[in-house]
């Protein structure tokens, strides 16, 4: 038997031993709580001291915290796509960072992790920030919106369409825009500003948090965006109330949802800018917006775990917390995020961040909690990557994938459940060039793009040629030893071609 067998063999014997041929009504609960821009180094139980987390850490006290997990992507819109799919987003053209107006980029024929799970008996609902694109060409902001959410196995959906940053700035409930008066029509464009609209650019007095670069078309509510927007003013948000109204949105899913088995994605959009938390967290931390919107995020994830103590559930219910990439300190702002830093590492001691090669780019917080099922306070540093949510929960609801389906998640419940120290043989990663993490060794291929961002400040790990580095001696990534084993960057890449040109890595 080899190891692919055994894991296989393994994962299965797991899955029946944990829970039999389980039925829909003694399947746990799924909550999956997906951070924005939030850095390994951003939470205390990862070893922040400039901010306190106490609800994350709670979830990591009692339950597994994971030290070697990944986004398959140092951006947003891939990784979401990723975890949806179970497909590396950049085997699909069109899935960087969208816009505000982009179509739906998930087929609605092909399986995805929520109607993977609804076809068990769950009853499934997203409520936080989309960024996956709606409709299917120009949007008609003033009717029906689709297909989005609701299309591709969501029962109920309450979302931001993109990013707080980006037009339009309204909340869509299935499939309508909240709040909306018919006769004051939403227009988006993302080429140019309606007559008589005000920017950003043109009016920085009237503003209540500057651009630092970017970020400068139309203003809503202080705040001016990326894209221009006319209309549709008792619909606009206030950014100060996301926090609440996303919240309060999950917490009343949870709660309409507490007899039978539910699914609920919760993509909060903290910590994206602008960061303009409630004014009950700000001055929380010494860090400024950044600071006080992650005091913000642990509140929020307080309030589900509540909600599911209150409801009786919390025990049969496995919480999944982690981040759509890593962590990004000016991305548009003046915030003072670069100013009240201090010596807070937000990426802990990889290098990179948001937009990078490096591992601060995609190596992220990972914790999952589940009391009837997960020992508490335990720590693993299997191999894992969140696409492998999908093969995993078919796992563990019983269910086998066909050949077509996720091509590139594999089944890791029993790491996930804390029953196997073993995770991933090798990884795929994507930001301005595509790196292979195998075993103890991670390269970069080769790419002329610029290796610094002189707007973020990030080190985008891009180089002319291939760069390895040593993941065990040196985790940092701070020697590329590519020139000392030139065999080892000809096997790794060799092995990454294969991967990208086979369409898929599940075997």
């Amino acid at each position: 038997m080899n190891r692919r067998q055994f894991l296989q063999t393994l994962s299965a014997a797991t899955a029946t031993g944990l829970l039999g041929a389980a039925k829909p009504s003694s399947q746990p609960n799924i909550i999956f709580i997906y951070a924005d821009d939030l850095g390994y180094g951003d939470v205390s139980c990862y070893g922040a001291t400039s901010v306190r987390t106490p609800n994350i850490d709670a979830l990591a006290s009692q339950g597994l915290r994971f030290t070697d997990a990944h986004a398959t992507s140092a951006t947003c819109t891939p990784s979401r796509y990723s975890v949806m799919t179970g497909q590396y987003a950049w085997r699909k053209q069109g899935t960087g960072i969208l816009p505000g107006d982009a179509p739906l980029i998930i087929d609605t024929h092909q399986l995805t992790l929520p109607s993977l799970l609804k076809r068990t008996g769950y009853t499934t609902g997203i409520v936080g920030k989309w960024h996956l694109g709606l409709g299917s060409g120009e949007i008609n902001w003033n009717g029906d919106i689709k297909p989005g959410p609701l299309e591709i196995g969501f029962d109920y959906s309450f979302i931001i369409p993109a990013t707080p940053d980006r037009v339009p700035c309204v909340f869509v409930e299935n499939h309508r825009v909240v709040n909306l008066d018919p006769a004051d029509p939403i227009h988006i464009s993302y080429k140019a500003a309606f007559p008589g609209e005000l920017t950003g650019k043109d009016h920085p007095e009237l503003l209540k948090m500057k651009p630092s670069h970017g970020h400068d078309m139309a203003i809503v509510d202080g705040v001016s965006r990326i894209g221009y927007m006319e209309g549709g003013k008792s619909a606009l948000w206030v950014d100060e109330d996301i926090a609440d109204t996303l919240s309060g949105k999950a917490v009343h899913f949870i709660e309409q949802n507490s007899h039978h088995p539910f699914f609920l994605y919760y993509p909060v959009h903290d910590i994206h800018v602008p960061r303009l938390p409630n004014e009950r967290f700000v001055g929380k931390t010494s860090m400024g917006p950044r600071g006080d919107a992650i005091a913000e995020l642990d509140w929020c994830v307080g309030r589900i775990v509540q909600t599911l103590e209150k409801q009786g559930i919390a025990h049969n219910t496995l919480i999944v917390f982690s981040s759509d990439n890593g962590p990004v300190v000016d991305d548009g702002y003046q915030d003072d995020a670069v100013k009240k830093l201090g010596s807070h590492k937000p990426a802990g001691i990889y290098r990179g961040g948001k937009y990078s090669n490096f591992d601060g780019g995609t190596r992220v917080p990972f914790i999952a909690k589940w009391p009837d099922r997960i020992k508490s306070g335990t720590t693993s540093n299997a191999l894992v990557d969140q696409i492998d949510l999908l093969a995993s929960f078919a796992s563990l609801t019983g269910q086998q994938l066909q050949h077509n389906d996720a091509p590139d998640s594999v089944d890791l419940l029993p790491a996930l459940l804390g029953r196997s120290r073993i995770g991933r043989e090798s990884l795929v990663e994507e930001a301005g060039a595509l790196s292979l993490v195998d075993g103890q060794w991670k390269v970069i291929r080769g790419d002329n793009k610029a290796a610094f961002d002189p707007y973020t400040k990030t080190e985008l790990g891009n180089a002319p040629r291939p760069q390895l580095y040593d993941r065990i001696s040196d985790p940092g990534e701070h020697h590329d030893v590519a020139a000392a084993h030139p065999e080892i960057v000809q096997r790794m890449l060799a092995k990454l071609n294969q991967i990208q040109s086979a369409g898929r890595s599940r075997i």
